[in-house]
């Protein structure tokens, strides 16, 4: 081939137009020198969207079956405030039979079960070192009532002897008295000497003297003597209760029944020594019954002496009052006795268990969930709400209020038509959306 050939003829020619024609830059519309910044762009909104309408919900998320979940729904009624507990029927009032000073049983007059009257005998029996303890207080009594009836004897002998000795000394003064005023006058008349009269004044004066010191000494001997009889009656006073003691302690061996009743709990064989202060029996009004009832420690704050409550047996309902809390917490509960406002039932029994609904409050109006294993887990203070959609459960913070049976009352957090989880949620304690499948 002609290389030649192939070159343009001039600049003139046609060989040159088309060289220029091929070399001319062509420009590109604008968009399209954005387009490779566009594109990548719009790839991570994509990206985005679909994450946003595919991805796993945020938060500790956990696949469960609905069959494996209760759900319930909230919705508004009448909210009954009680609480029901099991009760243990016993008698109102129950007296203990113990052996107070102890000792070996002798003789057994009833047995368990029995029905008693009051005062009849029960067991009998015997204590030697009781007996001997009343047989020398016996004798220390009778020593101080010697002692004593020896004292007043002496005391009433020296009163006695006191006015005796008055009634010498007054006879005296009146006659020497007498005598002196006749001496007086036989004085003036010189028929005696002065030295006699002085004798007559002398012997006057003494007994007049020994009158005031006999009456001193009979009055002090009386304030002695009496303060002594009064030690002497006091102690023998405190002697002749401590024999009523002891004596009232042996007639205690034979052991009676205080009340009419039916004698329980009364076990003891003839021969078996008893410890001093055992318990051999108890004795129960068979007539009158208390019911006595264990409740959660959560209701120690609403429950109080009088609170109403009542008892089902056959087709008729019994109201029974609340007459005794014991604060005491044991185990989670505390204790109460009830009773009942009227005539029991016929058919109640020692021990039989009965059901009591306890009434807490008037009937409101109430948002209410029904009553789930959930509250144990969580305190009452959230919950899973289940979406419009059902296809998940959202936790949520709650506040609940008052429980029954049956339904939780729903203070916050809930609106009517909300649908909850109330079964346990031991399993996802931990987690914040359950996604519920099919």
């Amino acid at each position: 081939m002609n290389i030649a050939a192939l070159k343009p003829n001039g600049p003139e020619g046609s060989g040159a137009r088309s060289g220029a024609a091929m070399d001319r830059k062509i420009e590109k519309p604008k968009w399209q020198k954005h387009i490779r910044f566009i594109a990548p762009a719009g790839g991570v909104v994509l990206l985005a969207l679909a994450y946003l309408l595919f991805a796993p919900p945020s938060g500790r998320t956990l696949k469960v079956e609905n069959t494996n979940v209760s759900i319930s729904t909230a919705a508004r009624g009448a909210f009954e405030d009680f609480v029901p507990v099991r009760g243990r029927v016993t008698p109102l009032s129950t007296v203990y039979l113990d052996a107070i000073e102890g000792g070996r049983v002798e003789k057994i007059h009833a047995e368990d079960g029995a029905s008693l009257n009051a005062g009849d005998a029960v067991v009998d029996l015997s204590n030697t070192s009781l007996q001997l303890t009343v047989i020398t207080s016996e004798a220390n009594v009778t020593e101080q009532l010697n002692s004593l009836r020896n004292i007043e004897l002496t005391l009433e002998r020296d009163r006695l002897q006191h006015n005796r000795d008055l009634v010498e000394i007054e006879y005296q003064i009146t006659r020497l008295g007498r005598l002196l005023e006749r001496r007086k006058n036989l004085a003036k008349t010189g028929a005696i000497s002065e030295a006699e009269l002085q004798n007559a004044e002398d012997e006057y004066k003494y007994y007049v003297s020994k009158r005031a010191v006999v009456q001193d000494s009979q009055r002090t001997n009386a304030r002695l003597q009496n303060m002594q009889m009064a030690q002497m009656r006091e102690a023998t006073a405190q002697l002749q209760n401590s024999l009523d003691f002891a004596r009232k302690n042996v007639e205690s061996l034979n052991v009676k029944a205080p009340i009419a009743g039916k004698l329980t709990a009364f076990n003891v064989e003839v021969g078996q020594s008893l410890a001093p202060g055992t318990r051999i029996g108890q004795i129960d009004d068979p007539s009158r019954y208390k019911i006595t009832a264990d409740i959660d420690e959560f209701y120690l704050g609403r429950v109080d002496i009088g609170q109403a409550a009542t008892i089902s047996s056959g087709n008729r309902t019994y109201d029974l009052t609340i007459v005794k809390v014991y604060p005491q917490v044991r185990d989670g509960k505390f204790n109460i006795d009830l009773t009942f406002k009227d005539t029991p039932p016929s058919d109640v029994r020692r021990g039989q268990t009965v059901q009591i609904k306890l009434t807490l409050g008037d009937t409101t109006e109430a948002l209410m969930i029904p009553d789930g294993a959930f509250y144990q887990d969580t305190g009452g203070q959230w919950l899973f709400v289940v979406s419009s959609d059902g296809s998940q459960a959202v936790r949520r913070n709650v506040r609940l209020g008052r429980r029954n049976a049956r339904f939780i009352e729903v203070l916050d957090g809930l609106e009517p038509g909300e649908k909850v989880v109330t079964s346990p949620y031991t399993s996802f304690l931990d987690k914040d959306r359950l996604q519920l499948t099919p």
